[in-house]
């Protein structure tokens, strides 16, 4: 077995990182897979915004020609800098079945992050700070949400066999859309609305969403603070994240939380399109764009993956309303059921609040550190 870092301008060793989870799911229902061209800006060192202010490599285990785990590890400097910190990110793990393989994959990254001078390494992370984090350790049976990690229950006891331990679990859970809210939540978010001046703002189209943008990100940057995984994105990686949500949501599906004229919280949910991913493959051509589009009108599943509201808001009554109104656009677009994708276990205030309008918690995806 051989571990080696790949070229990340030989389209070769691009295709081989890329593909290979393609190849290890191939048989699992539940694994959705990203869109190819989006696997590969990850890796493309020009045009990824990360890459001006960070580094990253990538490896591939090689056995005999075959491809059989692949790692990404991460000096993401402007995490460091941020949280004073001196850490390494790992990510875009897969593995086949053999903890020899993931031991020298894991091997590889160590000495990687201590010949850059770095004493901790944390992950899975990606490549902007809001990306989806975490290994899935419960949950195994349901398909994922778009663009949440998905994989194979040995991949929690890999990672710990190389001195991992367990930093944090972010939950998922879903709201039924026929789940009825009591009177008394539904009072209490009318008299909010009445004695406080909070009110929900609704988006006419995807322009006048780009126009909010600004206000969003920092009401985002302030609610997320605290967090210790938390660091502003760059306004190149503002611009990519924003521009990936709008191109998959409806404007109707995104709503505001106001205080008068001032933007204190957000709602950003969009179309499942997770069976259309499937059906195509990873492949916009030839048939992608027409599974996509299709599923958009048939799916009954939301996601609801991006929730915000500034923290001197949030003993106000502004939590209630921020729930009450997630609720009543499920029920108004006649889905079935919506996916609140990866709350941090220790955000109990909101873990409460959700759960007090019906959501039931059925994934979980942990984050690990390691010293080095």
């Amino acid at each position: 077995m051989h571990i080696r870092i790949i070229d990340t301008y030989h389209p070769n060793d691009v295709d081989k990182f890329v593909h290979l989870p393609f190849n290890l799911y191939k048989d699992n229902k539940q694994w959705v897979p990203p869109l190819i061209s989006s696997a590969k800006k990850i890796l493309n060192r020009d045009k990824h915004p990360f890459y001006t202010h960070s580094e990253a490599d990538f490896f591939l285990a090689e056995d005999d020609g075959n491809i059989v785990g692949r790692l990404a590890v991460m000096e993401n400097r402007n995490f460091n800098n941020y949280r004073k910190a001196n850490a390494a990110f790992f990510g875009f793990f897969e593995v086949i079945e053999d903890f020899e393989v993931a031991q020298a994959l894991f091997s590889a990254a160590f000495e990687w992050a201590k010949a850059r001078g770095l004493d901790q390494i944390v992950g899975p992370r990606g490549m902007n700070p809001t990306e989806a984090t975490g290994m899935l350790v419960e949950g195994f049976e349901y398909r994922p949400a778009m663009n949440i990690p998905y994989n194979f229950p040995y991949y929690d006891g890999y990672v710990k066999g190389v001195g991992f331990k367990k930093d944090t679990d972010h939950l998922s859970g879903y709201l039924s859309g026929d789940y009825e809210l009591p009177e008394r939540i539904m009072r209490i978010a009318e008299r909010i609305k009445q004695r406080r001046g909070m009110w929900i703002k609704n988006f006419k189209d995807k322009d006048e969403i780009r126009q909010w943008v600004p206000r969003v990100f920092e009401v985002y940057s302030t609610a997320f603070s605290n967090s210790h995984t938390f660091f502003p994105p760059t306004e190149e990686e503002k611009t990519m994240i924003a521009e990936t949500i709008i191109e998959i949501t409806d404007p109707g599906l995104v709503k505001g939380v106001m205080k008068n004229e001032e933007l204190i919280g957000f709602i950003i949910s969009y179309y499942d399109l997770s069976a259309a991913l499937q059906r195509c493959g990873g492949r916009l051509w030839p048939f992608g764009w027409y599974w996509l589009l299709t599923e958009r009108r048939r799916t009954k599943w939301a996601n609801i993956n991006g929730t915000g509201l500034l923290p001197e808001y949030q003993g106000l009554g502004a939590n209630v309303l921020l729930y009450t109104e997630l609720a009543k656009t499920i029920k108004d677009y006649g889905f079935e059921s919506a996916d609140l994708v990866q709350v941090n276990e220790v955000n109990r205030a909101s873990m409460a609040d959700m759960e007090a309008v019906g959501v039931k918690w059925y994934k979980r995806h942990r984050a690990y550190f390691r010293d080095l």
